[in-house]
């Protein structure tokens, strides 16, 4: 899969994915400390911030395999979609996937026990 940009998949679609085979998944976090504390998401995720790039930009390869379907997640989409475009810029190999909507999205279709913020 030779993408530019991460694919869509809505909350209902990833939530499938996790039930389905959540060992073939790496959900990547992008949101700061503070969100993700206000509203974790419901399963396990590797944790990115953006404002900690200079922290783990050297590394972050490490936990990232090829061979994983990668989901990234923020508050609403937005920062995640700019991640997702900066890891496949890095290697065009990555399959990256975007949450549409994002923690906000999933906490109104899939799991409201997330809180809204």
């Amino acid at each position: 899969m030779n993408q530019k940009i991460p694919l869509d998949i809505s909350p209902e679609e990833l939530n499938h994915w996790i039930l389905d085979d959540f060992s073939r998944l790496i959900l990547v976090d992008v949101r700061e400390t503070e969100e993700l504390t206000m509203a974790p998401f419901s399963y396990q995720v590797l944790h990115l911030p953006l404002s900690g790039f200079l922290a783990w930009s050297q590394t972050f390869r490490e936990n990232l395999p090829l061979e994983k379907k990668i989901v990234v997640i923020c508050h609403s989409g937005v920062r995640s979609l700019n991640f997702g475009v900066w890891l496949l810029e890095q290697d065009f190999r990555y399959l990256v996937w975007n949450l549409k909507g994002g923690i906000d999205a999933w906490s109104q279709s899939v799991d409201d026990s997330v809180p809204r913020y």
